[in-house]
């Protein structure tokens, strides 16, 4: 049995009532290890954060896998932390935050101003579509979008760039005319060639075939889009249960190479009608993630404590200043000096990623009253008390 794709399954099949169903379910390890190599142009599904595939992430970064050509649609900390880690070759984005709690997630906005980054910028509209235009098989895409801006104006990858790498295309776009209204020009975009896409969905059933609830935002694009996909689930249910209702499924079986059972898979981020978003958790990575490591935190501090002082020196009058300037001084030297270096990113990564084996050991290290607090209460769609 095989992939209409030609991509066999690892999977073992299962006899029912004479006939074979295909088995795709695998642990976290092993999917990522069989369907992530290096140098994968990859997407992740979900927005900012919401339902994004936090436990393979974090499976990635333990593998070491590395050297992606990425697009991202609307990433947060998710892709945040993987080129913080410094496993990304080139990104395709059209914004990476945290939505209410980092504007510009840190490590990329880190990466973009120290040149570490090569980075191409669409607007989110044209990069969604582009996303939907991969599952269609369309060779390019024409859009009216970005005429007239600078998204049109500058690009992030330049054409000596693109040659020298196979896995970006080698224009951000091309002017084309349209044939159907003579002397009109619309704007022709590149199409996303995906080798590996890993969405998170509430509901999957063991061949693969998908319940999303809430927004679907490109996960069902980039599942049909690319060559391997791996589906991490909060409830893994039967196929029995899932042909109940045909009308709710949104992802076919046969897009789907693994399907892994990983309850609370989105954490930190929020999975509609299972749990909201962890804001202890996500502040804690806005703070940490303001520093790489330790040495970075020293000059940061160090940095800001000279910007505090010279606000203090040039409003000598301003008593706030003054406190402040003093604040930061004591922190840069206390950095310096080793005896009080705030969280740094590489912390974060150390406690939440590094510092357990799997998804398991780590909603343990959560704790199950801090994952109950997150549950959504049913009829207000958000965790809260009545």
């Amino acid at each position: 049995y095989a992939r209409v794709t030609g991509v066999q399954t690892c999977a073992l099949p299962i006899s029912l009532l004479g006939g074979f169903i295909v088995n795709k379910v695998m642990s976290l390890h092993d999917a990522v290890a069989q369907y992530v190599q290096s140098g994968d142009t990859i997407c992740f599904g979900g927005f900012t954060t919401n339902r994004k595939p936090y436990a393979a992430v974090a499976e990635i970064l333990r593998q070491g896998q590395k050297d992606f050509t990425v697009w991202a649609g609307p990433a947060g900390g998710d892709w945040d932390m993987m080129i913080g880690e410094g496993r990304v070759k080139a990104y395709i984005n059209c914004y990476t935050a945290n939505s209410g709690y980092t504007n510009v997630s840190r490590r990329f906005r880190a990466a973009i101003e120290a040149g570490k980054l090569t980075y191409e910028d669409y607007s989110q509209d044209v990069l969604m579509l582009q996303l939907h235009a991969a599952s269609l098989g369309l060779p390019f895409l024409p859009v009216r979008l970005m005429q007239g801006s600078g998204l049109t104006k500058y690009w992030g990858i330049s054409k000596e760039q693109r040659a020298e790498m196979p896995s970006v295309d080698n224009d951000k776009y091309v002017m084309v005319d349209n044939p159907f209204n003579p002397g009109e020009q619309v704007v022709a975009v590149p199409v996303p060639k995906l080798d590996t896409a890993i969405i998170h969905v509430q509901k999957a059933s063991p061949d693969g075939t998908c319940i999303i609830e809430g927004d679907e935002f490109h996960d069902v694009d980039v599942a049909v889009a690319a060559k391997k996909v791996i589906v991490t689930c909060e409830e893994l249910v039967s196929d029995e249960y899932i042909r109940r209702d045909p009308t709710l499924t949104c992802v076919f079986g046969e897009c789907v190479n693994a399907v892994v059972h990983v309850p609370y898979g989105a954490w930190p981020s929020q999975c509609y009608n299972y749990y909201d978003c962890d804001g202890n958790a996500l502040k804690e990575y806005d703070k940490a993630s303001k520093y790489q490591d330790a040495e970075d935190a020293k000059v940061q501090l160090a940095k800001a404590a000279a910007k505090a002082a010279k606000t203090a020196a040039a409003k000598p009058d301003d008593a706030k200043a003054a406190e402040a300037a003093q604040k930061a001084a004591a922190a840069a030297k206390a950095a310096e000096e080793g005896t009080a270096i705030p969280e740094t990113f590489k912390d974060y990564l150390d406690k939440w990623v590094y510092g357990v084996k799997d998804n398991d050991e780590l909603l343990n290290v959560i704790g199950g009253a801090r994952l109950a607090g997150l549950k959504v209460v049913p009829g207000l769609g958000y965790a809260g008390k009545i």
